[in-house]
């Protein structure tokens, strides 16, 4: 298959889970020497579960098809571009490529924009704690 029908299969994943009443609509495919190793769709709200986005779903099943979380010489393709979570999931797995179809969204900047600002300026207040004894 071509990267025109890998995007194409994490956009049909995204609106079948939007039609389904899953979650919103986002879907992914990791692919491995040309053959899927793993599909995510976002399941958010019915899981109640802020970590399960179509991307990490399908890095987790990719991990689980390989039994490995080096996912060296894959490729993910994700319906919109990965949020800062799902991005950090795939360097950690070492995935070569991200392809992607539309861009980010509002809140997706915002964490990036966040990340790039140091810990005293973040909206979120972060504390290094230095223990006496470790």
């Amino acid at each position: 298959m071509s990267t025109q029908k890998w995007i194409k299969k994490a956009i049909e994943l995204a609106i079948e889970n939007e039609q389904k009443h899953n979650g919103a609509p986002f879907g992914a495919v990791v692919v491995k020497d040309g053959k899927i190793i793993g599909t995510g769709v976002n399941e958010v709200s019915g899981t109640n579960d802020p970590t399960t986005h179509a991307e990490i779903q399908a890095v987790r099943a990719a991990c689980q098809t390989l039994n490995t979380t080096n996912l060296e010489g894959c490729e993910i393709y994700a319906s919109t571009e990965p949020c800062p979570m799902c991005l950090s999931a795939i360097y950690y797995t070492k995935i070569n490529t991200v392809y992607f179809s539309n861009p980010s969204n509002p809140a997706q900047d915002y964490v990036y924009n966040q990340l790039s600002l140091s810990h005293e300026k973040r909206a979120i207040r972060m504390v290094q704690l230095e223990l006496d004894e470790y």
